[in-house]
């Protein structure tokens, strides 16, 4: 028997438990920048037209940090510009994928169970990779395929599926290594997950600072993101980035073999930080409990969304230069409410992203009690005198108020950035801090789907991620591809008000508000009758 021996075995049962989550976010991610060219052509039919918006858009530094630089002004270019964000989904997507087949099936059991039979020391991370990078393919291929069907230039088309593709790649094989270092799969998803919003963070300081001469900073030259974009798609068309960056992801993913057989199965290299040798009173209630589980997730999340409100708030003045800079378009800015308007616009689609974003965290935090579940420690716990509700409760407060602090943290981030540019801190905090609450109820509608998906469908938890898909599919897309409005208001995000563009209503937040908490109590009646646990 060789390490790799069973390796092709456990790729058919990766693909055959994803049978659902894989083919969601290969076709989310393959469609949506196919769905911006028409957009994009019906609001810059002309050549002129396109080469106009190419020429403000290239130097507006608000742009450039969403979606990064922009090269050319052709068709093609521009949407592969306006699909800037993708890879870092893409990035995302493989990270959970990869820590859910390699450390999260230690955490439960199954790794070891596996290793009775006839599979060799590295099959199962080499299937895991296997697994996701042939998803990267796929991914490639639905792209390149679409948007050769609409029209655009094959080689540009294969490129900018290749980007998405290598992208995803890199970070599922740092997720491989984050993999090896911790003992628990909430820890190796921190680590993967904190090294693609610092490559992010990277990527718009590389590309703003190349404004001025054109030359990307050496912070930008450090992460992936960069030097994917490397690749100008429907313009150089370069392949020598995509074998620089699938380069990297294997010497990454051969490195992570190699840290593999440094550890125990089950042990991570980094040693576990000791705890007390009795329990404190912060540990004697399941809240107290849920904190100490949820703590360093908390504090990550909140901390990547104070970073990216600093750096996005400090970018918003930059949006209303477009009307400096383009009088030749002063009716059309006109008509969106001039700077002011354009400024809050942007603002206001900012803390939607947040709210979908902190949706993701949401969703997160209540897997976390299924996987307490399925690890056999909660039946521990609830075989003492905690009930069932006093426990799930712990893990929901975390679910319910945990979303509210990363938003809080976002807002205030933002709005203090914004506000020490324009000489308004104190009015630009306070605006920006409601713009981002106001994300709750629809956040919380998100996570009652999935406390719903727990308390019923217990097996089907993990479908939980596709409404976060799903609404990030509609904000993204629909409006642009002409979805009929019964479509759009499927997503709760559609009946936020666009603060700080439109006025506050209270009507709609008090509607989602009550739909999560049907679904919230729906899901806590049933988990209450419910066997435990259900694998």
């Amino acid at each position: 028997m060789t390490a790799l021996t069973g390796t092709w075995g456990l790729v058919r049962l990766i693909l055959r438990r994803d049978r659902v989550l894989t083919p969601l976010w290969v076709l989310v991610l393959g469609l949506v920048p196919i769905s911006y060219v028409a957009s994009i052509d019906g609001l810059f039919p002309s050549a002129a037209a396109r080469q106009q918006y190419a020429d403000l858009s290239a130097h507006n530094a608000g742009f450039v940090a969403l979606y990064g630089r922009l090269h050319g002004s052709s068709l093609g270019e521009l949407v592969a510009w306006r699909g800037g964000f993708i890879p870092v989904m893409a990035g995302l997507f493989c990270i959970l994928t990869v820590i859910r087949h390699t450390r999260a099936e230690e955490d439960s059991g199954r790794r070891e169970l596996l290793g009775s039979a006839v599979v060799g020391r590295h099959a199962p991370l080499a299937a895991a990779l296997v697994s996701v990078f042939a998803a990267g393919l796929v991914l490639c291929a639905v792209l390149a395929l679409g948007m050769i069907g609409q029209g655009l230039p094959a080689a540009g088309s294969w490129a900018f599926g290749a980007e998405l593709a290598v992208t995803g790649w890199v970070f599922a094989a740092v997720a491989a290594m984050a993999a090896q270092l911790t003992a628990g799969a909430g820890s190796a998803r921190a680590i993967a997950i904190g090294a693609l919003a610092a490559a992010y963070v990277l990527r718009i300081v590389g590309d703003v600072g190349a404004l001025d001469d054109g030359t990307p900073s050496w912070a930008g030259r450090l992460s992936p993101l960069e030097w994917v974009t490397w690749i100008r798609p429907y313009g150089e068309d370069a392949w020598w980035p995509v074998a620089l960056t699938a380069g990297v992801a294997v010497a990454l993913a051969l490195g992570a073999a190699a840290l593999s057989t440094r550890r125990d199965l089950g042990a991570g290299l980094l040693p576990p930080r000791l705890g007390r040798p009795a329990a404190g009173p912060a540990l004697r209630s399941p809240l107290a409990l849920a904190w100490r589980l949820h703590r360093g997730l908390l504090a990550g999340w909140a901390a990547g969304f104070a970073v990216l409100g600093v750096v996005l708030g400090y970018l918003a003045a930059s949006v209303a230069d477009l009307v400096r800079d383009a009088p030749q378009m002063a009716d059309v800015f006109a008509r969106l409410g001039g700077a002011a308007g354009l400024v809050d616009d942007y603002l206001a689609a900012t803390t939607n992203l947040f709210g979908l974003i902190a949706s993701a965290y949401a969703v997160q935090a209540t897997l976390r009690a299924r996987a307490e579940e399925t690890s056999g420690r909660a039946e521990a716990v609830l075989g003492t005198a905690v009930g069932r509700l006093r426990w799930l409760g712990g893990h929901l407060a975390f679910s319910l108020l945990g979303p509210a602090a990363v938003l809080a943290a976002a807002g205030l981030a933002m709005g203090l950035a914004h506000g020490l540019n324009t000489g308004e801190a104190a009015r630009q905090t306070s605006r920006l801090l409601a713009a981002a609450l106001v994300q709750l109820p629809a956040v919380w509608v998100l996570a009652g789907v999935t406390v719903a998906l727990y308390g019923l469908l217990p097996r089907l938890t993990a479908l939980g991620w596709g409404a976060p898909v799903f609404c990030l599919l509609i904000g993204m897309v629909g409006a642009a591809i002409g979805l009929d409005q019964w479509v759009l208001d499927v997503s709760p995000f559609t009946h936020v008000p666009r603060l700080p563009a439109d006025r506050f209503g209270v009507v709609p937040l008090a509607s989602l508000s009550a739909i999560a908490a049907a679904l919230t109590a729906a899901g806590l009646a049933a988990f209450r009758r419910r066997d435990l646990p259900i694998p």
